[in-house]
């Protein structure tokens, strides 16, 4: 039988070692950041939202996908970042959560490229320090010698925060 400490450890690893692989980059405020391929599921041109009552500042609304309702969220406000006027280059890219089934669109100012990356290409989120917790930091990648922020997406977008979008979307039967 492992210990607790062991098994963090263990569990700390793994996820270190399942950072390699294929990862969408895309920017934002000038920034590049990327989140792993398999999470993707489409990349479209910004179309019209719908907006949804009493959600959080960083969720736009919501748009129809083929049949499906999809909220999108805007990460320039998700992360803080001050609001710009979009471009045509501004795009959604729908991406698929590991806890279930949701799918959310994410505002990005431009899709960047796909890149294959290798454990050696990507180091370990620094310090900040001041106690500033990033826990949806999955690492630092040295790409082409710039520096590309990896996204866990299962963490930027927060559950709890898709569950009450649905549940406002059925109180208020919106259709789009």
């Amino acid at each position: 039988m492992q210990s607790n400490g062991s098994s963090v450890l263990e569990s700390s690893e793994t996820r270190i070692k399942n950072r390699a692989g294929k990862y969408l980059t895309f920017q934002l405020a000038r920034e590049e950041y990327g989140i792993g391929v398999l999470h993707v599921r489409e990349i479209m041109a910004l179309q019209p939202i719908t907006a949804v009552p009493q959600t959080p500042a960083d969720v736009k609304g919501v748009i129809n996908l083929r049949g499906r309702v999809i909220p999108v969220t805007d990460l320039r406000i998700k992360f803080g970042l001050p609001e710009t006027q979009h471009t045509p280059r501004t795009s959604i890219v729908v991406v698929q959560l590991d806890n279930d089934a949701v799918q959310v669109g994410v505002i990005v100012d431009e899709v960047s490229e796909v890149v294959n990356l290798q454990q050696a290409d990507i180091q370990d989120t620094p310090d900040f320090g001041r106690d500033i917790s990033v826990p949806y930091l999955l690492g630092m990648a040295k790409v082409k010698g710039t520096v590309k922020i990896l996204l866990d997406i299962n963490r930027v977008l927060d559950a709890s925060e898709l569950k009450t979008i649905k549940t406002l979307l059925e109180e208020q039967e919106i259709t789009i």
